[in-house]
């Protein structure tokens, strides 16, 4: 009996360190996404390491981690079944980042240089209160109960922090969940490739970049890959490898929680479809055109300046961070931060195409260009923008188009109704169960797919909204 139990032993052990080896990368990302998703939320966004493990953190596997918060020297430490930790830092000025083995505490960083002075204008122009404008084709009562029903403090699913409803330049409506305010950070995720589309463009506006030129990579310039253009890389139909799933371990995944330098995990990468053709979502894309963006200026500084000066702080998104890897570049596919209203003076850039307040930023031609179906997208993707050119969201106009982020972060711009509205919250998306319940066909695009099946809500929402406006 004894043998028998010995052998059971021996064998459960051998279980439990095949699994653990087997998974050993996957917990190494999972401690990675948890200590930058604390030190953000906890530096960056000023809240508490409990509300953050209890409504950002708390889905597996994520909430698998254990963190440790050190207040003094802004760090967090996580880790997973008492695995390998991994430690985020956070910097003033750039943000939290996930740090290597290789990581010198001692190595000095840049930080771009702001001019945060408040202009004394009206809303969304300055920081006075806005005009007290009343429309009388808006029925005020119905918009009312659209945005107040949207919010479910009871929901374990659908967690709505801001809504923000903006008609002509003017807010009409504008709600916030319990422990949120008008002054609070919120994660934009993706929304931020959005935001880098529009620095392309003010520096197209500048005769900085063309969308038409040869992407500038050398590693590149004697294989295939040479002929892929800025244009391509903006609509994300370059046609390079690239794998977009934060389930697992995947190119994603690893750039963002394995890489110092971000902009590189897309250049390594084959050309598996032809460029102008094969469309195909990739963080990696975006953060390969920060690095382009990168080159464009004669220091680091410059590039780190830019895009506040010409573009951030020059539409008064003064709360907006946008943080950087350890090699000094912009984030630009997931870290951008700011409140709703700064979020929505960057629909409203975008809705007035490209003017702000009489000075054009961005050309009209651009704007444009950035609301142009991508070939291969079926219509749902312009220049790192998503749209509804394809009538995907059968109840809102087909000239919307919207910056899209994780969790349901939304930036809806429709343009034929002078509207934008902006959705910030956290959303444990039914999305696994759906596409379980809904078989995809072989010639189908998986991320078309998703995104039919994940704008269900905004469609909704969208719906009550332009009801409410007569």
């Amino acid at each position: 009996m004894k043998k028998i139990v010995k052998i059971a032993v021996i064998f459960l052990a051998f279980i439990i360190v095949y699994v653990a080896y087997s998974n050993y990368q996957k917990f190494i990302l999972i401690s990675g996404y948890a200590a930058k998703s604390v030190a953000s939320s906890v530096f960056v966004a000023k809240r508490s390491q409990n509300l953050v493990e209890h409504t950002d953190n708390n889905f597996s596997p994520v909430n698998w981690a254990k963190n440790t918060v050190d207040t003094i020297n802004k760090t967090v430490i996580s880790k997973v079944f008492g695995l390998k930790p991994r430690t985020a830092i956070y910097r003033e000025g750039v943000g939290a980042v996930v740090v290597n083995d290789d990581f010198n505490e001692n190595t000095t960083y840049l930080i771009p240089q702001r001019d945060l002075t408040p202009k004394e204008l009206p809303f969304p122009y300055g920081n006075l209160p806005q005009k007290d404008t009343v429309f009388s084709n808006v029925n005020y009562d119905k918009l009312e109960t659209v945005v107040e029903n949207y919010f479910d403090e009871n929901s374990e699913v659908n967690t709505t922090r801001a809504l923000l409803v903006i008609y002509k330049n003017q807010i009409i409506a504008e709600n916030y969940s319990e422990g949120f305010t008008k002054d609070a950070r919120l994660l934009g995720w993706s929304m931020t490739k959005s935001l880098m589309s529009a620095v392309c463009g003010v520096m197209n506006q500048q005769g900085m970049i063309s969308k038409d030129e040869l992407a500038p990579i050398e590693a590149w310039k004697n294989d295939e890959r040479s002929k892929i253009t800025i244009d391509n890389l903006l609509q994300m139909n370059s046609g390079l490898e690239w794998e977009e799933d934060y389930t697992k371990i995947s190119d994603v995944t690893k750039m963002l929680y394995l890489e110092s330098d971000m902009t590189v995990s897309q250049i390594n990468k084959k050309l598996v479809g032809k460029p102008n053709e094969t469309w195909n979502y990739s963080s990696g894309t975006t953060n390969l055109l920060t690095g382009i963006i990168r080159q464009k200026f004669k220091t680091h500084q410059e590039y780190l300046n830019f895009w506040y000066s010409d573009l951030i702080d020059k539409i008064g998104m003064h709360s907006m961070l946008v943080e950087t890897d350890l090699a000094g570049n912009y984030i630009a596919s997931a870290y951008g931060w700011a409140t709703a209203r700064d979020w929505a003076k960057f629909g409203l850039l975008y809705l007035n195409k490209g003017d702000w307040n009489g000075e054009q930023l961005i050309s009209e031609d651009w704007v444009n260009y950035t609301s142009t179906p991508t070939n291969g997208s079926e219509g749902v993707y312009g220049a790192q923008f998503w749209l509804n050119a394809g009538g995907h969201l059968p109840d809102a106009p087909k000239d919307l188009f919207f910056a899209d982020g994780f969790q349901g972060q939304r930036i809806f711009i429709i343009p034929s109704k002078e509207l934008v509205v902006v959705r910030l919250g956290v959303t444990y998306s039914t999305l696994k169960t759906q596409l379980k319940n809904r078989k995809i066909l072989p010639n189908e695009n998986k991320d078309v797919v998703e995104f039919e099946l994940s704008n269900k809500d905004s469609n909704k929402l969208l719906k009550n909204i332009l009801n409410a406006i007569e």
